[in-house]
């Protein structure tokens, strides 16, 4: 008799060593007694292609992936759901049974549930959202954010043609203003996000006042290292509701996960001490 084989997904990256990663799905698959294994996966971007071709032959049924093959795995994929095309990068593939490679992005569905669960009592039509940054993570901030309901997204990027690349690609839902004036539009947020890496350990920090915050706003950082940033430091002393970004981590691996070993996981202070520890 043949022992079935014991299911394998991982993230790709390159670097990846820092990854929480297997420590978060590591402590799902103990917690619900799932026989499989999710590794790190250091893979350099000449070898992509070649690495994700060959997984599912090697027992894996999925992999996240992160900086800097969210877009290039596109370019590998069989089929892509429309958010990761609508987002333009994958951050989640699924192998599927009839050895199709399908790719998705789970970042805005991550990101939307963490500040639900973070700031439950913030309602997508109380006011405008205000969004620092237009890289790849922006794509999925507007994305979840339109898509919740919210009719006034003001985008500020240190690069003016960034922001205004997605306003051409997300509508007149989304407003752009010149960085410089990044001040004066946090008085009108009733939502602020944090999408840039400025603020992150070992990297700038951001360098814009704050004191346009309004008490009554929710104020998120997609940044979790460190996990309490200046910006949300500043938030919470002035009365603002913050949210820190290590729930969008853990969310938007839910479904990953449930995809690939067969449950859904459940997000728990339990999940978050596992990913702190």
């Amino acid at each position: 008799m043949s022992l079935p084989k014991i299911p394998l997904a991982g993230v790709i990256g390159s670097p990846i060593a820092h990854s929480k990663s297997p420590q978060l799905h590591g402590h799902w698959l103990k917690t619900y007694d799932i026989a499989g294994h999710y590794i790190p996966l250091h893979v350099e971007p000449a070898d992509l292609e070649n690495v994700v071709r060959q997984m599912p032959k090697m027992g894996f049924v999925g992999a996240n992936v992160t900086i800097p093959h969210k877009e290039a795995v596109m370019a590998i994929a069989d089929q892509i759901t429309d958010r990761a095309t609508l987002m333009g990068a994958a951050n989640t593939l699924i192998f599927r049974p009839d050895g199709k490679i399908m790719a998705d992005n789970t970042d805005g569905y991550g990101f939307i549930n963490n500040l639900k669960e973070g700031a439950p009592d913030w309602q997508p039509a109380s006011g405008p959202a205000v969004v620092l940054g237009a890289g790849g993570a922006c794509r999925a901030v507007i994305a979840a954010l339109i898509e919740a309901g919210v009719e006034d997204i003001i985008l500020t990027n240190r690069t003016r043609d960034r922001a205004e690349q997605l306003r051409s690609d997300f509508g007149q839902k989304v407003r752009v203003v010149d960085w410089v004036q990044a001040p004066n539009v946090l008085e009108e947020g009733k939502l602020v996000v944090n999408t840039t890496s400025l603020g992150m350990a070992g990297k700038s920090r951001l360098r814009i006042p704050l004191d346009g915050l309004r008490p009554d706003a929710v104020v998120t950082d997609l940044i979790y290292t460190p996990l309490e940033t200046d910006l949300l430091k500043y938030a919470d002393s002035v009365g603002c509701t913050t949210v820190d970004g290590l729930g969008m981590l853990i969310h938007q691996a839910v479904p990953g996960f449930e995809r690939w070993f067969g449950t859904r996981p459940e997000v728990t202070e339990e999940t978050r001490a596992a990913i702190l520890a």
